[in-house]
């Protein structure tokens, strides 16, 4: 997909993307997120984006909020353990409106103690929630033991005792020291010519002050295999293997990637699904999940199964496992696999406003943004011996850790 890129004095990039739809897209994405943390702060980076929409020196938060829901466009935001995200779906016309509300919250928030104190009940709500399901509150545990000691590990929401704790001084302490101007990128995707894009983003983005602290993060190390059981109160065992991964640096992520799919990613059709749910029907839901980070990767197969199918489900996941790592993929099955992987990608690409997230993410992590063709190539270069050698490293038995939420006994 063509694109251009245009970076202001302060160092925020603005991506246009051109599509001839009456409907525009657009975000802007901070490099940053909770593992930019200080320690005892978990959950700062995800208050900071619930209390941009709050107040600013010039809108209440009524008017923030409906700056463009009375329009009909849709606005949200999201936090990630390395990203801040807000962004909005609107039709043509209102570009300029836009990008002034994506200003006006991210640069000119006021953070007022009395929101901070309503938002800290907002967010133990949220935690409380969260708390109550099992199948999501599992991955940020299995994290929390997989990168014990870092950052990494925190849950995005924090704890309980962390928000509580909050200060108008810890929110601005960590947007000065991780919101810089370098590692910001404004993206449009929308029926606009380039000058329009870059008119209207100067206009909004190029008094904001240049901000480029120095910041470096530590890389987690490895640590020894584990396997921890959880009694809870709840009605299905739930249960994660995983092991640290690939970063979205190195190469061989792309061959993971494929694994993953084929695998137990997407569609009915992977290897764990396909074996444990149509063929046994002892998990109602089994995946995996690859997640590339800046300086690793987590790799992971989550299932929810009654409890006493546990052991068997555990047992056929080994053996898929053992299958797979004894016989390698040949030409022709590594071939569907790409083709399915392919396929899923092109399709992927109708999501307008993922689409234009994810470019603006590879521009902040790579500076640069494969074409779809430029992608198809990296996955139809992937040889049925790089797939075995990310397959013996990635699905060992003896290095995957096990995460378990088991019910407690009557």
């Amino acid at each position: 997909m063509e694109y251009n890129v245009h970076t202001l004095p302060n160092g925020i990039r603005l991506l246009h993307v051109p599509s001839a739809s009456a409907i525009s897209h657009a975000c802007i994405i901070v490099n940053t997120g909770s593992r930019d943390e200080p320690e005892n702060k978990a959950g700062l980076a995800h208050f900071i984006e619930h209390l941009i929409f709050k107040r600013t020196e010039k809108r209440s938060t009524n008017q923030i909020l409906n700056r463009l829901e009375s329009v009909g466009a849709d606005l949200n935001a999201y936090t990630t353990k390395e990203y801040t995200c807000v962004h909005a779906s609107f039709l043509n016309p209102y570009l300029d409106r836009t990008l002034d509300l994506f200003n006006d919250i991210l640069f000119h928030s006021t953070f007022p103690e009395e929101e901070m104190d309503k938002e800290k009940s907002v967010i133990l709500d949220e935690i409380s929630s969260y708390l109550d399901q099992p199948e999501e509150a599992i991955n940020d545990d299995f994290e929390d033991m997989l990168f014990a000691g870092h950052a990494l590990g925190n849950n995005i929401l924090g704890t309980t005792e962390s928000v509580q704790h909050f200060t108008r001084e810890d929110v601005i302490n960590f947007r000065k020291a991780n919101y810089r101007t370098n590692e910001i990128v404004v993206a449009v995707l929308g029926n606009y010519t380039l000058n329009s894009v870059v008119n209207k983003g100067s206009k909004h983005f190029a008094d904001v002050a240049e901000n480029n602290p120095h910041k470096e993060r530590v890389k987690p190390g490895m640590l020894p295999q584990s396997n921890t059981t959880i009694y809870k109160p709840i009605m299905q065992a739930h249960c994660i293997l995983g092991t640290q991964a690939y970063s979205t640096h190195q190469s061989q992520k792309v061959a993971l990637m494929l694994l993953n799919n084929y695998f137990g990613g997407n569609g009915m059709s992977s290897v764990l699904n396909l074996q444990i749910r149509e063929k046994y029907g002892i998990a109602y839901t089994i995946e995996s999940n690859f997640s590339p980070l800046s300086d690793t990767g987590i790799f992971s197969i989550y299932f929810g199964t009654d409890k006493e199918k546990q052991t068997k489900a555990l047992s056929l996941i080994f053996k898929e496992i053992k299958k797979l790592r004894e016989h390698p993929l040949n030409e022709l099955q590594l071939q569907k696999a790409k083709n399915k992987f392919i396929g899923q990608i092109a399709l992927g690409e109708e999501n307008r406003i993922g689409l234009i997230i994810s470019m603006a993410k590879s521009l902040i992590d790579h500076n640069k943004i494969d074409s779809l063709e430029t992608i198809f190539e990296k996955i139809n270069a992937v040889t049925t011996k790089q797939m075995a050698d990310v397959t013996n490293e990635i699905l060992d038995i003896e290095q995957l850790n096990i995460f378990t939420f088991c019910p407690i006994e009557e």
